[in-house]
């Protein structure tokens, strides 16, 4: 009674912390439920008074589920670890049902007295427990062992049942003629057990929203009528057959019905509702029956037959769509999911694809969500935990317990079980190599492949990482790393493997297990040979002006970007279009930090970069922030005003001082971007002076398309210099190039048939980046496109105006669902590709755009 009391006002207090109060209370009755801690001690409380505040606090509960609609998860995991309770005779009757066991059965003494007078001191839900292995010890003949087996099953041991304020030392012993009369009673008490504490626990959740059970719950007969009038025919009909079917062999018609019944229930959990409350529980036990009987039923699947396996997996999500809040990207899947389950075509490689990205999609969700719960929890648990004296083991996987017992926990099941199906489908191997090589190497395994980019290894050392992000330098000594990550094959991480003639990633698509391997040799053939190269950067003069018109770009002024969007401008057909661009030239940075009105930070800079080189780089984010700071001298702005009007390019000064004071930020960034600490990494490693590097900054109105592509018109995978391999996503390229978890779509066009595109993958990002038209800084140094030097994807590219991050739905897209449209677009792309190899007489690495089916191409360099 005290601990819902308490908690029901912990909660009314806690309202002005949001979330995080819910999380404490979530932690403090999880804690309570599995009993590591004590609910009650040398106090009597009556079952009626335990049910009334359980009914207290779970009609609070029941309120803020309907007020906060950001909270209903952590609402609902409250609840599941709370009975229901209620008001009148509902806990009462644990008290009198229990004497009328007694009584009608002749056992009043012995175990089944010592329970009663734990009934009637401090009803918990261990009682359920008991019940249960009673009514099994009886159904198998008065076996003993059945018994033990039922409690210990549930954590009730011989101490336990000792420990509680009225004991139960005593094992059960009844005379042989009570068992039908006893099994019977038992039974029914259960329910009564069940209606206080297993709030969902099913047949009671069913019972208390169903007519026949309402007057238990304190509804007048005049009203049962009315109240069951309120639950549609439908959600009637479906609950009877969950009722009477629950226990079924063949789970399909069950689990339709059990998700059914959710979809009725969901509007009225949404709005008030005479039995809000009862159906938030019902919700709960359906949710609950949804995931065990899906796991009941794993067994039996057929991973062979796709339509089969497809019926589940979208019955379940569906489901997991029910239960969460900000679920905007598991409902696109759902009806992506539902798309490709209607157009499926036995053997189709095609089909296949698609499904997979749809299941690759979704592995990425739940792992988000299920780090963001833990996230959410673990920290309060770990604070709690230490509190009330909890063992380590248990806080440590308290948020692991729980995101396991959840819908999502099956649903990856059904996924992982099926992926290889696909893949088989789909003809993809075990691995997809971004980089081939033959290398051999000492194996170790990391988390991050980011926390150890600044290790030197004196070994040849095959690294295994679960996570690469794409923002990190491969280790001195590293000859290939293997992940079970997704990196895209053209993000900047896959294209410096490749251009580093040590180093070659791979990438593992089934779970990578690297268990007891630490430190053994992984032969993948011979081992590749030192190659010694020297690569130097030539240290760039200021030419005297701070910003350049196309025209002007020279290789003395502006970097390898600059000079290639001169290049093609003018050359390439006219259904290819280039922006219009200016830049800020090499050493301008040089010669506005050192105006008289930059003097502080100059000297600032100069003290933190003799700390960095003497090996202190943790003074790079300063260098970074002083930058920021800089003021900018007058002559630039004119300047680069003048340039950009004469270019035709929106000046970023007409909308006022706010939206040139974004813009020179955004340039101070892009300089700033020299001391990035991978990048800093990266020149050291190639003993490049970075002393010498000088960065320019290109400036090009921002296409805002429908999909950014970047193409390699020599195939990376392969070598394959027929072959032209292309990546492409919606929205800015950046979630390509900056390896944004999930696949992009690829596709391959042999150069002599260029209207038959092949799509190799299709898109699994959850993500795309949008932006309203404005300007983008692109850094442009001289240390980026060095023969024998991966410079790719180190120096930052700066929006005037930030993107906005979308959630992408896939199942209207026409670039998935129009395969006409499809075979039009990716066309373009590809003779794009062939025209601008054609004109450079060597293999290029080409970003660009798709708006309105025109291609705009932002970008080409030597691949």
């Amino acid at each position: 009674m005290h601990r819902f009391n308490i908690a029901t006002e912990l909660t009314e207090r806690c309202k002005a912390e949001g979330e995080l109060g819910l999380v404490g209370i979530l932690v403090w009755m999880r804690l309570m439920r599995c009993r590591h801690l004590t609910w009650n001690k040398n106090y009597n409380v009556k079952p009626r008074e335990i049910s009334e505040a359980q009914d207290r606090f779970t009609n609070l509960l029941q309120r803020i589920y309907l007020n906060q609609p950001n909270d209903r998860e952590i609402v609902r995991l409250i609840v599941s670890f709370v009975g229901r309770g209620g008001q009148g005779d509902v806990g009462q009757r644990i008290r009198d049902e229990i004497l009328m066991v007694q009584r009608n059965n002749d056992c009043k003494g012995g175990m089944m007295e010592e329970w009663h007078q734990k009934l009637h001191n401090n009803s918990s839900p261990d009682d359920v427990v008991i019940c249960e292995a009673l009514l099994n010890y009886l159904r198998a003949g008065f076996k003993l062992d059945v018994y033990w087996k039922t409690l210990h099953a549930h954590g009730l041991t011989k101490e336990k049942l000792a420990s509680y304020d009225r004991p139960i030392v005593s094992e059960p012993c009844f005379r042989m003629e009570a068992k039908e009369g006893l099994i019977h009673d038992l039974t029914m008490y259960l329910k009564t057990l069940k209606a206080v504490h297993s709030g969902v626990e099913l047949e009671s959740a069913i019972d208390s929203c169903l007519a026949p059970s309402l007057n238990n719950q304190g509804f007048a007969t005049a009203d049962r009528v009315n109240v069951y009038g309120a639950l549609s025919l439908k959600l009637q009909d479906c609950l009877n057959f969950v009722k009477t079917h629950i226990g079924d062999e063949r789970i399909g018609p069950l689990m339709e019905k059990l998700l059914e019944s959710r979809i009725e229930i969901r509007p009225l959990l949404l709005t008030p509702h005479r039995l809000a409350k009862e159906l938030l529980f019902l919700d709960l036990a359906l949710a609950s029956a949804v995931r065990t009987t899906m796991e009941r039923g794993l067994k039996d699947l057929n991973f062979a037959n796709p339509p089969e396996i497809m019926f589940f997996i979208s019955l379940v999500l569906e489901s997991l769509c029910l239960s969460t809040v900000k679920n905007e990207d598991l409902i696109y899947c759902t009806k992506d999911w539902y798309r490709a389950s209607e157009s499926h075509k036995s053997g189709d490689a095609q089909w296949a694809l698609q499904t997979k990205a749809i299941l690759d999609r979704l592995q990425i969700i739940l792992s988000d969500r299920a780090v963001d719960l833990q996230i959410k929890i673990q920290p309060s648990a770990e604070y709690l935990g230490k509190l009330l004296g909890i063992g380590k083991t248990t806080i440590d996987t308290f948020s692991e317990e729980l995101i396991r017992a959840g819908s999502a926990a099956v649903l990856s099941m059904l996924i992982t079980r099926f992926d290889p199906v696909l893949r088989k489908v789909a003809n993809l191997g075990c691995w997809q190599v971004i980089s081939p090589v033959e290398v051999s190497g000492f194996v170790y395994s990391v988390n991050e492949l980011i926390t150890v980019q600044n290790k030197v290894y004196r070994k040849p050392t095959i690294i295994i990482a679960t996570r690469v992000t794409g923002e990190e330098e491969i280790p001195d000594g590293v000859v290939a790393v293997l992940t079970s990550d997704t990196p895209d094959v053209l993000s900047h991480v896959s294209i410096r493997a490749r251009n580093n003639l040590f180093t070659r990633i791979l990438m593992n698509c089934f779970s990578l297990t690297c268990s007891d391997i630490g430190g053994s040799i992984l032969p993948l053939s011979s081992l590749v040979p030192s190659i010694s190269r020297q690569v130097t950067l030539k240290r760039k003069i200021f030419c005297g002006r701070y910003a350049l018109s196309l025209e002007e770009f020279t290789t003395e002024t502006v970097g390898a970007k600059s000079c290639n969007i001169k290049f093609l401008r003018g050359r390439v057909p006219s259904w290819i279009r280039i922006p219009m661009s200016v830049a800020i030239p090499f050493g301008a940075f040089e010669t506005v930090l050192s105006l008289d009105v930059n003097k502080d930070i100059s000297t600032k800079i100069m003290f933190l970069r003799k700390l960095v080189n003497g090996g202190d780089v943790s003074k790079l984010q300063e260098i970074k922030g002083a930058i920021l700071q800089m003021s900018v001298p007058v002559s630039l702005t004119t300047e680069l005003t003048s340039k950009m009007k004469s270019a035709r390019m929106p000046w970023p000064g007409k909308g006022g001082d706010d939206q040139w004071n974004r813009a020179w930020q955004a340039i101070k960034k892009v300089w700033a971007s020299k001391w990035n600490e991978r990048a800093y990494i990266s020149c050291k490693k190639a003993k490049l002076n970075h002393e010498d590097l000088r960065m320019a900054v290109l400036i090009q109105e921002v296409i805002c398309g429908d999909y950014a592509f970047v193409i390699h018109t020599k195939n990376p995978l392969s070598g394959d210099t027929s072959e032209i391999y292309a990546e492409i996503v919606k929205g800015l390229g950046e979630t390509l190039v900056g390896a944004y978890p999930g696949r992009a779509m690829s596709f391959i066009a042999k150069k002599n048939n260029l209207k038959s595109p092949i799509v190799t993958c299709y898109a699994s990002k959850k993500i795309g980046l949008y932006c309203k038209p404005t300007i983008i800084f692109r850094s442009d140094s001289n240390g980026e496109d060095l023969e024998g030097y991966a410079g790719a994807g180190l120096y930052d590219s700066v929006l005037m105006d930030e993107e906005e991050s979308m959630v992408l739905d896939y199942s209207n897209d026409p670039m998935m669902v129009n395969k006409a449209f499809q075979t039009s677009i990716l066309s373009k792309v590809a003779e794009a590709g062939k025209i601008i190899e054609t004109l450079y007489g060597c293999p290029q690495d080409i970003e660009g755009v798709v708006k309105d089916g025109m291609i705009y191409v932002v970008q080409a360099r030597p691949q």
